[in-house]
């Protein structure tokens, strides 16, 4: 019989620094300190070392001789790269989600949906943030597709670290959930067509403004 496998003190601190960087808890440029990750954590410095470096070899963040690890930078190239790989990775996620997706997870999603609008109101960056990523998770995962999902949390550890720039012009933020509102429409409708371009609608609509704050 094969062993139950459990993680590891280090595997929970890989996860949660990697959903930390995915949904924008660290700014670009920001340099990681490994003592005051350590603390923050509430853990010693060696498991946070190799959590660190094992996302810096995943390109989330990069060595610095000398310094420990930053979050990178990103250049406006290398965001529309990023940005044409999303629209292709959940454009399909979520059309494949939305044939599959449960009731319960429907519902799910709604109350997503009310929690960022309310997000949005309070000026609350990390109340949207978190809830925007469950919402696309709920569905993308609806996909029935793991490696799918891996691909898409792959290129959210890129990405992430600016979206904490989301809310700096109000104007623009105000309408950050709009097309969440036709995407749920779609759903209901069992529309995966619609949903799709519902959701490269959103992600076409931040990533304009999202690349002016790279350099």
């Amino acid at each position: 019989m094969q062993e139950e496998s459990f993680p590891t003190l280090q595997d929970k601190i890989y996860q949660t620094l990697r959903q930390w960087l995915t949904v924008g808890r660290f700014l670009p440029g920001e340099r990681l300190k490994i003592r005051q990750v350590a603390q923050e954590l509430g853990v010693s410095v060696m498991p946070v070392r190799a959590a660190l470096q094992r996302l810096a070899a995943e390109g989330g963040l990069v060595n610095i001789p000398n310094c420990g690890v930053m979050v990178p930078k990103l250049k406006r190239a290398e965001f529309d790269d990023i940005l044409q790989m999303r629209i292709l990775l959940e454009g399909q996620a979520a059309e494949l989600g939305t044939y599959r997706i449960s009731p319960t997870d429907m519902q799910i999603m709604r109350t997503l949906n009310e929690h960022m609008e309310q997000a949005i109101k309070r000026n609350d960056l990390k109340g949207y943030l978190d809830a925007n990523e469950d919402f696309h998770v709920t569905l993308y995962r609806a996909s029935g597709s793991p490696l799918l999902m891996e691909l898409i949390e792959t290129v959210w550890l890129k990405v992430g670290p600016i979206s904490n720039q989301l809310f700096e012009n109000e104007k623009f933020a105000q309408k950050l959930n709009a097309a969440h509102d036709d995407v749920m429409s779609a759903i209901e409708q069992r529309d995966g067509a619609a949903v799709r371009r519902a959701i490269e609608q959103d992600m076409f609509y931040a990533g304009q403004y999202l690349r002016t704050v790279c350099h």
